[in-house]
C-alpha cells in the first residue's frame, strides 16, 4: 500500500485513541504503520528536505488537524488523548473523516481563518491534494532549486576554460579548505601544467595539499583522463586529488577512480551546481522564509 495522505490518517488515528488513555505519536506510529501495511522502503521515504519521514510527517499533521477540530487534546509535551467530541465522532463513524467533515466544528473554522477567503476552494484543494503543508513547502523549494541548478550549469558551461578553473578553486575555498586565493590558484591557468590545474591546502596550516583538475566539457570524461590525472598526482608525490567537470564521468572513469591507491574525488556537473548553491557561489539569495514551531519548553513550569 502507498503512503496514505494525511486526511486518510484522521480516522485510524482517532480510533487508536479510542481507549481514552494518554498516547504519543511515536507510540502510535508502529500501530498505524501496520494498519496501512507500509513497507520499510515506504517508511524510509523522506520529505524533500530530507529531515523527516513522510509518513511520520503526515501522522503529525493529522494529529494537528484533529486537535484543531477539538477531537484530540494535548495534555503535556508530546502527549495527547481523545476528547468527548472525538468519541462522539467515532460513534458516528463518518466515511470519510476529512477536512470537509471537520469544518462543522467552530474551532476548526477559526483555525482555517488564514486560508483563502473562498473556503469551498480551500476544502476542495485539501481533498485532492495529499500533501501536508510541510511537503508543499519542501516540494516547492526542491523545484526552485532544481530549476536553478539547470540554469547555473548552463551558465558554467559558457565560461572560458581558464575562468572555470578559477571557479572550482573559489568553490573549494568557500567549502573551507585553507590557504589564500593566491596559494590555492598558483598553478591555475598555466600551460604545461602536467595534468594539474590548481593546488589548494587541505587546511589553513598547509599540512597537506589537494591537487585539482578542472574540465569545462560537454562530453563525459572517460577513463584515460582520470589515468592521466592519477599519473600527475604520482609525479607530484601527491595522494589526494579532485577532478571537477561541467559534464559527467563514464562508468570506466568512476570505476578506475574507485580502485586506485590515490584518493580521487570526482565531481560532475550536477554535483558542482549543487555545491555552488550550497556555498553561495555564483548565486544570490532572493527570498528567505522562516518556518517556526511552538517552543513547548518555554511554557514548562517548574
Amino acid at each position: 500500500m502507498a503512503i496514505p495522505d494525511f486526511q486518510s490518517v484522521f480516522l485510524p488515528l482517532l480510533k487508536a485513541c479510542a481507549d481514552g488513555q494518554e498516547h504519543t505519536k511515536q507510540e502510535l506510529l508502529p500501530l498505524l504503520t501496520k494498519q496501512f501495511a507500509l513497507t520499510e522502503t515506504e517508511l524510509s521515504i523522506k520529505l524533500a528536505s530530507g529531515k523527516q519521514g513522510m509518513f511520520d510527517n503526515r501522522v503529525g499533521w493529522a494529529k494537528s488537524y484533529l486537535k484543531q477540530a477539538g477531537l484530540l487534546e494535548n495534555l503535556r509535551r508530546g502527549v495527547f488523548r481523545i476528547t468527548a467530541r472525538g468519541l462522539q465522532v467515532l460513534n458516528e463513524n463518518p466515511q470519510p473523516l476529512n477536512v470537509r467533515y471537520l469544518k462543522r466544528f467552530p474551532e476548526f473554522v477559526i483555525f482555517n481563518a488564514g486560508k483563502p477567503k473562498d473556503e469551498s476552494k480551500f476544502v476542495e484543494s485539501a481533498l485532492v491534494n495529499p500533501e501536508t503543508p510541510d511537503e508543499l513547502i519542501a516540494g516547492g523549494y526542491k523545484q526552485i532549486r532544481e530549476a536553478l541548478a539547470i540554469e547555473l550549469l548552463d551558465r558554467i558551461k559558457s565560461v572560458r576554460p581558464s575562468r572555470f578553473e578559477e571557479l572550482v578553486v573559489e568553490l573549494l575555498l568557500k567549502m573551507g579548505y585553507g590557504g589564500t586565493q593566491e596559494d590555492a590558484g598558483r598553478v591555475v591557468g598555466k600551460s604545461g601544467d602536467g595534468g594539474i590545474d590548481g593546488i589548494i591546502n587541505e587546511d589553513r596550516l598547509g599540512l597537506d595539499v589537494i591537487y585539482i583538475q578542472a574540465k569545462r566539457w560537454e562530453a563525459d570524461v572517460g577513463r584515460p583522463e582520470i589515468q592521466k590525472f592519477v599519473g600527475a598526482l604520482a609525479g607530484n608525490k601527491a595522494s589526494k586529488g579532485v577532478f571537477i567537470t561541467s559534464a559527467g564521468f563514464s562508468k570506466g572513469a568512476t570505476d578506475y577512480a574507485a580502485q586506485v591507491n590515490h584518493r580521487v574525488v570526482l565531481i560532475d556537473g550536477p554535483m558542482l551546481a549543487e555545491l555552488m548553491m550550497d556555498h553561495d557561489l555564483g548565486v544570490s539569495t532572493k527570498d528567505v522564509y522562516t518556518v517556526k514551531r511552538l517552543d513547548t519548553d518555554y511554557f514548562e513550569e517548574d
